[in-house]
């Protein structure tokens, strides 16, 4: 269809005066006045008459109230939403992060194992709801992996909730837990991708979030309680090494009479004089050397100090490789609350360089001596911190490194005097043996044993300082001979070195 043709033609202008001209004026000045608006006029009706102007204009209209409600209805549950939902998000760096975790794995197991209420017990739907834990359908693993000196392997399984959305009942609240992983973003303190974790409840029961962080801290202590945690340095952090240990007594570490409460109380002591150090500008630290030959229980009486003390243990390794002084600096600065460090022979790491190598090209230790110095004792030094070094060859250590403000209490963990001896063999033989407790009679028999062997180390010159005898090597010697008194007296031999027998 021609377009044009639907318009009207204009008339045709006459042109020049004359008498026939002057008759027509009036009548055309009256037709071509208002013949704007009756052109428009035509115009809009007859394109209000085409039925394919009105269709087009009436499916744009549509189609824009269409999108209109679409945004609306976007916008409006968007907002009811941000309005009637809150969110809680626990980053992987969170120490909160573990916690919450191990509280899913806990509380998914335990919802697992409970049967599910029938009618008789459900008493009500709302009760029913009440009650009903949902179970994680999407689960990871964590494993952990111990092999032991003697070359045997130890692992645990641990069933995670795994990655993606879950539906948790706590107190009654119906919780949305969303756990992401971002493979392209890396966790440098755990060398694993960054995981967020978000927590969806709505906005009245926002008050469940302290509850249910607190539950899963109390559960996590009640896991540790009773045990030590082991730290090991992992890049720039602190790592626990392995599972907790159980915590050793204090008196299963015998020493010689006096010193472990000694030790003991002077530890004590300083934890509770904080406001005694700054009240002074006195630097709130505390040094500790342990010096001994090897197996008089140096490391072992540390481990007990720290169970006693309810405190962890920050294993560090000066003669790692990769350890800097500024790495060094930031560990001994951010060590776990309540936690002890411990350098285990510390001479080794200085008294002697070691091999180069063109294979992997290594160049010895990164770790200066003077970067130690200023990591106990330096001005960027950090405070509330205990520091434990321990060293079989106290004459090779530096009087820097030794002396106050860096070392505070020194130790001597010597060979083990007549004292000692007695009361590992009580410790091992006293009341009971392998099968149970003892009689009177077998009590005075293993006593009359335990002088024989005790006057045997004396007659060989263990008590004399000729040589001695470590409680490592005793433990060894009673270890092997368990419930067998008569044994241990009859090879009391083994434990005196060869030049002296």
């Amino acid at each position: 269809m021609n377009i044009g043709s639907l318009l009207p033609k204009p008339s045709a202008r006459r042109g020049g005066g004359g008498g026939g001209n002057n008759e027509d004026s009036p009548a055309g000045s009256a037709v071509d006045a208002p013949g704007g608006g009756g052109d428009d006029g035509g115009l809009m009706s007859q394109l209000s008459s085409n039925p394919l102007f009105t269709g087009g204009v009436g499916i744009i209209l549509l189609t824009a109230a269409a999108q209109l409600a679409r945004k609306s209805v976007t916008s409006l549950s968007a907002h009811l939403r941000n309005q009637m939902l809150v969110t809680l998000e626990i980053p992987s760096t969170d120490k909160s992060y573990d916690w919450f975790l191990h509280w899913m794995s806990q509380n998914s197991s335990s919802s697992s194992s409970a049967s599910s209420p029938s009618r008789s017990t459900s008493g009500s739907l709302l009760g029913w709801l009440m009650t009903f834990r949902p179970a994680p359908r999407h689960l990871a693993v964590e494993t952990k992996y111990v092999q032991h000196a003697s070359g045997g392997i130890s692992t645990h399984f641990t069933l995670l909730p795994g990655t993606g959305r879950h539906l948790l009942n706590f107190r009654g609240n119906f919780l949305r837990v969303n756990r992401e992983r971002d493979a392209k973003r890396v966790d440098l303190q755990r060398g694993t991708p960054w995981e967020l974790i978000t927590v969806t409840t709505l906005f009245t029961s926002r008050s469940v979030f302290p509850a249910l962080l607190q539950e899963a801290r109390d559960l996590a202590v009640k896991l540790e309680e009773g045990k030590t945690i082991i730290y090991t340095s992992w890049s720039t952090d602190w790592k626990p090494f392995g599972r907790p240990r159980r915590k050793r007594p204090l008196s299963s570490v015998v020493l010689k009479p006096g010193l472990s409460g000694e030790l003991l109380s002077d530890i004590k002591s300083f934890l509770n004089s904080a406001r005694w150090y700054y009240d002074r500008g006195i630097p709130y630290r505390r040094g500790y050397l342990l010096y001994g030959p090897p197996g008089t229980g140096k490391s072992s009486f540390v481990q007990a100090l720290a169970g006693e003390l309810d405190y962890g243990i920050c294993l560090l390794n000066l003669s790692e490789r990769g350890l800097t002084d500024d790495r060094l600096n930031h560990l001994l600065s951010n060590m776990p609350e309540r936690s002890i460090a411990l350098l285990e022979d510390v001479d080794a790491a200085f008294g002697r360089g070691r091999v180069v190598t063109e294979e992997d090209g290594y160049r010895g230790a990164n770790v200066t001596f003077s970067g130690l110095l200023n990591a106990l004792d330096g001005v960027a030094s950090s405070e509330e911190r205990i520091v434990v070094m321990t060293t079989n060859h106290p004459g090779r250590l530096d009087e820097a490194l030794v002396r106050p403000g860096r070392v505070d209490v020194k130790a001597e963990i010597g060979y083990a005097g007549r004292e000692v001896v007695e009361v590992m063999w009580e410790r091992f033989y006293g009341g009971e043996s392998a099968d149970g407790a003892v009689g009177g009679e077998e009590l005075a028999r293993r006593r009359e044993l335990r002088e024989a062997f005790v006057n045997r180390l004396e007659a060989a010159g263990a008590f004399g300082g000729k040589w001695g005898v470590s409680a490592a090597s005793l433990q060894g010697l009673f270890v092997y001979f368990k419930g067998d008194p008569e044994g241990a007296v009859e090879n009391v031999g083994s434990l005196v070195p060869e030049g002296f027998r």
